[in-house]
């Protein structure tokens, strides 16, 4: 039972859901130690569907350290993601990426995320590692970005002009292999840029829908506007520590676009 039930709030989907899926960073800008973990899914588990391990951080762990978060997460009802790491792997050639996905199968993750921000690949290699996270039976969840070499330390990027017909050409091809979910980069959209794409946003909502997407949005105003402008149930990506902030919006707890309006206190 939570602490003032009487108070009435939008209820999220049970788990597994499709649509208000919450993504938060693992160990990366902070460390994530397993005490603080478990601490944080005693509290929030509810509302947290993956943890995901940013920038390739579980490359720095023990073992050990790695199976038991992943264990700790299944034990409250969330995933664990590899993160973008797939194109620091596949740089080393296909064995390296085989040897890959059987380690995320016996470190007991759930979701392989396909990156190719430093990387270029071809179509067929596209669909093909797709293909190659599904067969090990794992969730292939594919990144699409706007801008080439997202993450790295580019300070502002100018992209009021750029296309976006490359990502939706992407977002095509790994769909039709069977991509579970895909993710789309904001580096270029909402992250350092002098203005938003939002009408990028708004696009590609418009084509595939909000169940099939999940948008980065580890900045305050990135997730607002998205529950804002997108909707309370759009899958979004988040830090750690953001975890309860989103679920307040999304469940109209707190800070709400528009204020209450007039109430009373008095009994007539």
């Amino acid at each position: 039972m939570k602490a003032f039930e009487f108070v009435k709030l939008r209820e999220l989907p049970p788990k597994p859901r499709e649509t208000a899926m919450t993504e938060i960073r693992g160990s990366y800008y902070t460390v994530v130690t397993p005490t603080y973990l478990n601490e944080l899914l005693e509290i929030a588990s509810d509302y947290i569907d993956i943890f995901k391990y940013s920038g390739g951080s579980m490359r720095l762990h023990d073992r050990r350290i790695v199976k038991r978060i992943n264990r700790l997460c299944h034990d409250y009802g969330v995933m664990v993601s590899t993160g973008g790491f797939t194109e620091r792997v596949l740089v080393q050639g296909p064995e390296a990426f085989d040897k890959y996905l059987e380690e995320a199968v016996d470190l007991e993750f759930d979701i392989v995320e396909i990156s190719t921000g430093y990387i270029d690949l071809d179509d067929e290699d596209k669909v093909e590692v797709v293909k190659a996270v599904k067969r090990a039976g794992l969730k292939p969840k594919p990144e699409v970005s706007l801008v080439k070499g997202a993450g790295g330390a580019h300070e502002i990027w100018e992209t009021e002009n750029i296309s976006h017909e490359h990502m939706i050409r992407d977002i095509n091809l790994y769909l039709s292999a069977g991509a579970w979910k895909i993710m789309i980069e904001s580096e270029g959209i909402t992250e350092n840029v002098k203005k938003w794409r939002t009408d990028i946003v708004l696009d590609l909502v418009k084509r595939y829908g909000k169940e099939k997407l999940m948008f980065e949005a580890a900045e305050r105003p990135v997730f607002r506007w998205y529950i804002y402008n997108i909707g309370w149930d759009v899958n979004l990506f988040v830090d750690h520590s953001q975890v309860l902030e989103l679920t307040a919006l999304r469940t109209g707890l707190w800070a709400p676009e528009k204020p209450w309006g007039k109430v009373r206190y008095r009994r007539v």
